[in-house]
């Protein structure tokens, strides 16, 4: 499994602890670091970029770090074809994956502690979709999401 990781700048921290975290996991971590040497790209590029590369090179699982995580969440899920939602229980992180089958998770520095970030990180990446009852929600989706972006009118 090869993860992408990027931040803002208030991500940075956080972002740090987990790429060590999941290298101390012999996990393939691979740090965008999309804001390098420059303090004008905000969020929405970071986010974005990270949301393409993962879809464009089909690769597996993405993990999104800024102030909340919300607006990680929101400029990833603006990819067609990538699913991504904020966590910050483990709960969540499962139902992520198992439910929903997300392939980016979005935590917010300000909101959790790196203690309860390695835990959340474990849960998501011990998740996979379970499908079932959630296989019609998550075709739905895919369904709905189509609409949108081939602007299609339906309802």
């Amino acid at each position: 499994m090869r993860i992408l990781i990027d931040s803002d700048d208030a991500g940075a921290s956080l972002k740090n602890t987990i790429i060590d975290h999941l290298n101390s996991k012999s996990i393939d971590v691979l740090d965008l670091d999309f804001a390098r040497g420059s303090n004008k790209v905000n969020y929405p590029e970071i986010g974005y970029n990270l949301a393409l590369r993962l879809r464009d090179e089909n690769l597996d699982r993405g993990i999104l770090i800024c102030g909340t995580g919300l607006g990680m969440a929101m400029i990833a899920n603006k990819v067609k074809g990538v699913y991504a939602g904020p966590c910050h229980d483990v709960y969540s992180a499962e139902r992520l994956r198992k439910s929903n089958n997300a392939q980016i998770i979005t935590m917010g520095a300000r909101v959790i502690g790196s203690e309860l970030a390695k835990k959340i990180i474990d849960a998501w990446l011990e998740s996979e979709f379970e499908g079932g009852k959630s296989t019609p929600k998550v075709e739905m989706m895919h369904i709905l999401e189509e609409r949108s972006f081939g602007q299609t009118k339906e309802r």
